[in-house]
């Protein structure tokens, strides 16, 4: 094993250092983000995401028994009671207090703390206290008040994924953002398929012009086309009696954003495949339509599955398409605009926004863990070294 170690060479400890340090920058912040859903709004201001697991420590200010409490004992007086009865310790523990908020971990717990005026006071961890006084207490005088330091220990609550997915809103975007981005996925790897098939073993004239159409649509800015293809959806609209604020309309912009990256990498593999296979089909009879369904798609489907998650999680996270092509009311509110006009309303209360966010991130993580097998292979576009063997079986298979 050692062996196989110092065979390493320099330039692939790099790149799994890399590797590691990009997968480390990732997972911290979605484990707090989901860490900091799950904790209540008290948790979160007194400490931090990685103190959930060990619990944490809040300051309660209570007040002990008035004077008309106190009972003689001896030669000395004495107020006795207990604090955790209050609701200020919950279900923590007592670990000390203190006569100021500066200093609310003065005193242990158990131990005795000289007030001076010859009064003393003893805290336990149960909460009851004994408060003694040499001399008797005056009649006017109020009640103490101290300040305690509670470890609770960890806790954990749904509460904050229920109110977001009820109350704020978040449950009907997330099923307007499903809306949206499964057909605006759908639909541009299918037009994209047959262009891309097209493209590569098609012959007619003009292919070459379209090739390089298709690669500079690619560079051409979203927010430069974005006004312009506005204008001529909703005149086309207004034409046929069509709202401008509809769910059609959106799947077909992002369609046409998505379509020319879909076509350039959908063309480079199939590019790629092997061309025995496709002029074996052709020897066999059968059709352009033939070969494509029941050739093409099956190899190409790593291609396939490659550009569905960069789609999918384009048009899962947009927000301006969104809010120019289905418009900003209640019922087509997609989740990035829930979740921004969230941020703006609730900006303060994090348990909520965490919560939002995590919802909003747990679709793409599925898609991505889902799919992210075959991301490598279809970025390769193009390459047919080490193809599986099975490709090249006998012709008669794929017969019209």
């Amino acid at each position: 094993m050692l062996g196989n170690l110092g065979r390493i060479g320099p330039a692939r400890i790099f790149v799994h250092a890399a590797v590691l340090l990009i997968v480390v920058l990732w997972l911290l912040p979605t484990l707090g983000i989901f860490v900091t859903a799950l904790r209540d709004k008290d948790q979160i201001v007194v400490s931090g995401w990685w103190t959930a697991f060990s619990g944490s420590s809040q300051t309660a200010a209570v007040r002990l028994d008035g004077p008309d409490k106190a009972k003689q004992d001896g030669p000395n007086y004495v107020i006795a009671g207990t604090v955790a009865g209050e609701g200020n310790s919950g279900n923590g523990r007592i670990q000390a207090f203190g006569l100021r908020v500066q200093e609310p971990a003065t005193y242990k717990v158990g131990s005795s703390a000289d007030l001076g005026n010859g009064e003393t006071l003893t805290v336990n961890a149960d909460g009851s206290y004994r408060y003694q006084k040499t001399g008797p207490f005056g009649a006017d005088a109020r009640s103490k008040r101290i300040y305690l330091t509670i470890a609770t220990p960890p806790q954990f609550t749904l509460d904050n994924y229920r109110s977001v997915l009820g109350g704020e809103g978040i449950g009907q975007s997330f099923i307007n953002s499903l809306t949206v981005t499964i057909p605006a996925t759908v639909i541009p790897i299918l037009i994209a398929a047959f262009a891309a098939y097209a493209l590569a073993w098609m012959e007619f004239p003009g292919r070459a012009l379209l090739i390089a159409l298709v690669v500079g649509l690619i560079v051409v800015p979203l927010q430069m086309s974005l006004i312009p293809l506005l204008r001529i959806y909703n005149e086309i609209g207004q034409i046929f009696g069509v709202p401008s604020k509809t769910y059609p309309g959106i799947w077909l912009a992002h369609t046409a954003f998505g379509l020319p990256l879909a076509i350039y990498l959908l063309r480079n593999y199939i590019a790629g495949l092997p061309k025995e296979i496709i002029e074996s089909a052709r020897v066999d009879g059968a059709s352009d339509f033939d070969i494509f369904v029941k050739i093409i798609l099956p190899l190409s489907f790593p291609a396939l599955a490659s550009f569905a998650i960069f789609q999918f999680l384009w048009v899962w996270n947009d927000l301006l398409i969104a809010m120019v092509f289905l418009g900003t009311d209640k019922d087509h509110l997609v989740l990035t605009a829930a979740l921004n006009a969230l941020l703006g309303s609730r900006g303060g209360n994090w348990e909520i926004l965490t919560a939002s966010a995590f919802v909003t991130i747990l679709i793409p993580l599925f898609v991505f863990f889902g799919l992210q097998r075959y991301l490598v292979r279809g970025l390769l576009a193009g390459s047919v070294k080490g193809a599986d063997p099975r490709l090249f079986h006998s012709n008669r298979t794929y017969s019209a």
